[in-house]
């Protein structure tokens, strides 16, 4: 069996194959969101609509941002947030603020055509006072993960997938995989 993973982020899609270990297929599709403030709710939605259009086996995943100081905003709203105020906007946003807490959420939905099983992960960490490391992908420039004094651009790809939200989520589905099915490649 094969499996698809349906984003358009080559990013995301590479982080992904790193952390199940398995060959995926990347279906570049731009699937509409829905409205939801539930990373869970926006990812299972996105895979029904990533598997009407592949018709086969399907991950999707989602990730939110919140914020502690903005009462989990911006949440699943942040890829909005970075292209119009960027890392450093939100960090200067944060000034006025006296908590700079965070948590990052992956949630990742696998759906066979019969059932949807959605995972998630959790990171805690705070928002840097300003952007920090290069800048390859999203927030990472601004996010540090409790017990770190880095940014998840400063510590790297290897270290931040054994620590990353996605990677939480990304184990637990391989997990479900391994338990579920021996003819996924």
């Amino acid at each position: 069996m094969e499996v698809y993973f349906a984003t358009s982020n080559e990013n995301k899609f590479n982080e992904a194959c790193k952390i199940l270990g398995m060959n995926l297929r990347q279906a570049k599709l731009n699937i509409p969101e829905i409205q939801s403030v539930s990373a869970a709710e926006v990812a299972e939605d996105k895979a029904r609509k990533a598997y009407s259009i592949l018709k086969d086996t399907v991950i999707v995943e989602d990730t939110a941002l919140h914020i502690e100081a903005w009462n989990g905003f911006p949440g699943v709203m942040i890829k909005f947030m970075l292209e119009r105020l960027g890392n450093g906007g939100i960090c200067k946003a944060l000034t006025e603020f006296n908590s700079r807490k965070a948590y990052a959420e992956t949630c990742v939905a696998f759906f066979d055509g019969k059932n949807v099983h959605v995972f998630s992960g959790k990171t805690s960490g705070k928002i840097s006072g300003m952007p920090k490391g290069p800048d390859i992908f999203g927030w990472d420039r601004i996010f540090i993960p409790r017990g770190y004094s880095l940014t998840f651009a400063e510590i790297g790809k290897e270290k931040k997938n054994k620590i990353s939200h996605r990677s939480k989520a990304f184990l637990k589905l391989k997990k479900f995989l391994n338990r579920k099915y021996t003819n996924i490649q």
